[in-house]
């Protein structure tokens, strides 16, 4: 893959502190990389530095490769808290972003348009910004960072503000968007995190404490259990009991740390044949993302 973003050891300094420190990451054209942390991370700092909205202490920005001061005309921007001129339609709005955005005078109304449409805004277009509900401003606020076509999207939190129908709305348009750009988002959502991303994006505190494919840190993560629920409580004793593994048991429900004891489940079928053991479950069970998080933010 042809790397679009190259981050080298970004930092940004108040004084004696930190609130990014030595970030380091690449993005691949055409892939959607979740930025993950708790409140005051640094997502939002990282976020901005990379937009250009505030200036890095030190570190580099490469885009394609190269030095890029102004890269307004690359980038789409959505903050976590998108504002408008409420006096301005969202026609009038997105037109604007798109002229301020190097899209051409003449071509900038038609595309306002089909982006408005797009976002699910097309009956609203005419409408004053001022009269829009929290959905409809996420709408626009997405609307005016794609209106001109960006090759990399950054999007702080997009969905954290909104109910569960806003929220499905603008997930299904950034899966469309995926097919079409590069995609960079901070969320504390992490159902979303599974649902859209190819690489996970790991801070604590300013710095970057884990990255990689999602695959890469489950596996890295996983610590497999393997869950075995008997028929009675008597049968759960018996197996523990009898177990050359270490198990954890929960009246009719026994665990086994997979990884730990080094075994899968066709070890653990073959005693429950031999003992002639009855069993309505079993399963491996891995790591969610949100227990994964819980260890690496918190580490």
């Amino acid at each position: 893959m042809t790397r679009l973003l190259e981050v080298t050891n970004l930092t940004k300094a108040y004084g004696s502190d930190k609130a990014a420190d030595s970030i380091s990451f690449d993005l691949a054209e055409g892939t959607s990389t979740a930025l993950i942390g708790p409140n005051g991370a640094g997502k939002t700092t990282t976020l901005s530095m990379l937009a250009g909205l505030i200036t890095p202490t030190s570190g580099s920005i490469l885009f394609r490769g190269e030095p890029k001061p102004d890269i307004r005309a690359s980038i789409g921007y959505l903050p976590q808290y998108p504002k408008f001129f409420p006096w301005l339609t969202a026609l009038e709005f997105t037109e604007m972003a798109a002229v301020l955005s190097g899209v051409e005078k003449k071509q900038a109304l038609t595309e306002a348009k089909k982006t408005l449409e797009f976002v699910g805004l097309g009956d609203a277009m005419k409408k004053r910004t001022g009269t829009f509900s929290g959905g409809m401003k996420q709408r626009l606020g997405l609307a005016q960072a794609i209106v001109h076509g960006p090759e990399l999207l950054l999007l702080d939190e997009p969905v954290s503000a909104l109910d569960p129908v806003g929220r499905r709305q603008v997930m299904n348009l950034l899966k469309e968007l995926q097919q079409k750009t590069t995609i960079l988002y901070s969320t504390h959502i992490l159902n979303d995190a599974e649902e859209m991303t190819d690489q996970l994006l790991f801070l604590r505190k300013g710095v970057l404490v884990e990255n990689g494919s999602l695959e890469t840190i489950r596996e890295k993560y996983a610590n497999p259990h393997i869950l075995i629920e008997f028929e009675s409580v008597g049968e759960a004793e018996r197996f523990s009991a009898i177990s050359p593994w270490a198990v954890t048991m929960d009246k009719k429900q026994v665990s086994i740390n997979a990884a730990e004891e080094g075994i899968g489940t066709p070890e653990i079928l073959a005693l429950l044949h031999t003992e002639s053991l009855h069993i309505r479950k079993l399963e491996l069970q891995t790591a969610s993302l949100e227990e994964i998080f819980m260890k690496v933010v918190e580490e």
